[in-house]
């Protein structure tokens, strides 16, 4: 990466960027080991860092594993080619910080009174499933954590691409480097180091996206101006849909609902909440989240999205619209206006150090969410599939191996996805196009949780038949509506593939929301429906998780 990187760099800017990365990594690797020397043997502690989080460290590390490459790569990108529209998906982020308070909280309680480490652990003891929905639930968070990760790999390859665009590999070499130093901090000290190493990355993203903000503001000569120039942008940047016609009002209220549910119920944060001291620990957490990254995403994220289409605006042809001509990709926007303006405008020293400083923030950003979904997808191939089916008789320690094993294999089968999908020939390009997409496309799956998660903290009036049926009809119908199932229904060949096509072409058309809604519907129908004729949990139970989650323990 360092000769790339030189090959593009002028001999007055020195080594500066490359200095800043290089100390980053080093840092987060010094975490990693101190992790390591101040933990405890077991999975307790390797999993959920002995359910002893602060209130700092648990608001940094939930807002860290929510806000991913899609921060400073993915929305940048996304506003930069619809407009003003996507700003209204900051409305996800109050509904992410009550969600922590109002599901978190009893998960927590549940967590601490039962010692669960897992989503199954809770939900399938309240159903007393622990084969079918237990392989269920381990399903839908490698569907959710998997996409994630590749997320966040890509958001690597992409800076590489940008700032070393002389070297043919940059994006291999870029996401090759990601993946290695997060999966190495992570097997070295589990939770704890992966939630230490998430308070320092949340604090530079963070940052950085406030910087970001700022800098592109001065870009264009203050806010008077920063005003004036947004008003001769093309009318379609400035209202609904936007300039592509995808962002309708179904399809924007159904992702600022279920986008932020789906992030807040999803198997890492839900581990967070386990390892939460104490019931005021959530509660402070969510209010910082939503005070902190709601101002982070209006003041960072549109001003660089919308910014950019002014220095460099959007193509409009026949066939649509499309990035400028010097723009590789849409995510690229933030890398590519701080590499070219910075410099200009407060000079090459300066300039590249606050552009690295944002480098590093991009950096923290995709590394703070893959470590926590690698993380949190070795929790449940040990404890979910490795423990109750393959070993039960396995060590504490063994499992804890099993778990590091996990994290390799989930990396490297992540990365060779990756470096595939971005080649243009791939099956895969147009699905890995936009880190939006890979965002969207895991919330989908892991929101169907959510009818039964209602059920076992509030309701209690599911059954297990209706538990396993409403989730397994919410993610095959999630899953159509997708844009991975053209090419995957295309690739099989079957016989009327493509009248079914075209019907779910119609439906989308006819109702445009997002697909975690199209999944949820059917979900929910079918979960109530088959509880009222199944048999209901005992009353015993249902006493037992009632008070769980009203004690006061921790």
């Amino acid at each position: 990466m360092t000769l790339a990187f030189q090959a593009v760099v002028s001999p007055e800017m020195g080594i500066i960027p490359v200095v800043v990365l290089i100390a980053y990594l080093v840092v987060l690797l010094v975490i990693g080991w101190i992790g390591y020397r101040t933990s405890q043997a077991g999975e307790e502690d390797y999993y959920l860092a002995g359910r002893g989080q602060g209130w700092l460290v648990s608001s940094l590390t939930i807002m860290a594993t929510f806000f991913s490459s899609f921060a400073l790569l993915g929305a940048p990108g996304m506003v930069y080619r619809e407009g003003v529209v996507f700003a209204l998906v900051s409305l996800n982020v109050p509904v992410a910080g009550f969600c922590i308070y109002l599901l978190g909280t009893r998960i927590h309680a549940a967590g601490q009174a039962r010692g669960y480490v897992t989503q199954a652990d809770m939900l399938c003891r309240y159903y007393e499933s622990p084969v079918l929905l237990r392989l269920l639930i381990v399903l839908v968070g490698i569907l959710f954590t998997m996409p994630y990760v590749m997320m966040q790999l890509k958001a690597g390859g992409e800076l590489a691409a940008v700032l070393f665009p002389t070297s043919a590999n940059s994006f291999e070499i870029g996401a090759v480097v990601l993946s290695c130093i997060t999966a190495a901090y992570i097997m070295i000290g589990g939770m704890r180091s992966v939630a230490w190493t998430d308070a320092l990355q949340c604090l530079l993203l963070t940052s950085g996206m406030v910087l970001a903000g700022i800098a592109m503001v001065s870009v264009l000569g203050g806010w008077s101006r920063f005003a004036e120039a947004l008003t001769r942008l093309p009318e379609s940047s400035l209202t609904l849909p936007g300039n592509t016609g995808f962002w309708t009002l179904p399809r924007l209220m159904s992702v600022c609902l279920l986008m932020p549910i789906g992030g807040i119920i999803q198997p890492a944060q839900w581990m967070r909440f386990y390892s939460a001291k104490d019931r005021r620990t959530l509660m402070r957490s969510a209010l910082i989240f939503i005070v902190l990254l709601t101002g982070c995403f209006l003041l960072g994220i549109m001003l660089v999205g919308l910014g950019g289409q002014v220095l460099y605006p959007l193509e409009f042809t026949e066939a649509g619209v499309g990035p400028h001509h010097e723009i590789g990709s849409y995510d690229q926007i933030l890398v590519i206006v701080m590499r070219d303006q910075l410099p200009a405008l407060l000079g090459e020293q300066i300039g590249f150090l606050l552009a690295s400083i944002l480098i590093v923030a991009i950096m923290a950003a995709a590394m703070s969410t893959a470590d926590s979904n690698l993380h949190a997808l070795s929790a449940l191939m040990t404890r979910d599939v490795y423990d109750q089916f393959l070993r039960p008789q396995a060590t504490e320690r063994e499992r804890v191996w099993v778990g590091r094993l996990v994290i390799l294999v989930a990396t490297f089968v992540s990365l060779l996805i990756v470096i595939g999908g971005a080649r243009p020939e791939s099956s895969l390009s147009g699905f890995m196009e936009m880190i939006v997409g890979l965002a969207l496309f895991a919330v989908a799956f892991s929101v169907q949780l959510l009818p039964m998660t209602v059920d076992v903290l509030f309701v209690r009036r599911g059954s297990k038949a209706g538990a396993c049926a409403g989730l397994i009809l919410g993610l095959l119908w999630a899953l159509a509506f997708t844009s991975l199932f053209p090419p995957l229904v295309n690739s099989l060949g079957l016989p009327g593939s493509q009248s079914l096509l075209n019907a779910i072409a119609t439906a989308k058309a006819a109702l445009p929301v997002d697909a975690s809604a199209w999944g949820l519907v059917p979900n929910v129908l079918v979960f109530a429906i088959v509880s009222r004729f199944t048999r209901p949990v005992p009353e015993e139970r249902k006493r037992e998780f009632a008070a769980d989650l009203g004690s006061k323990a921790g």
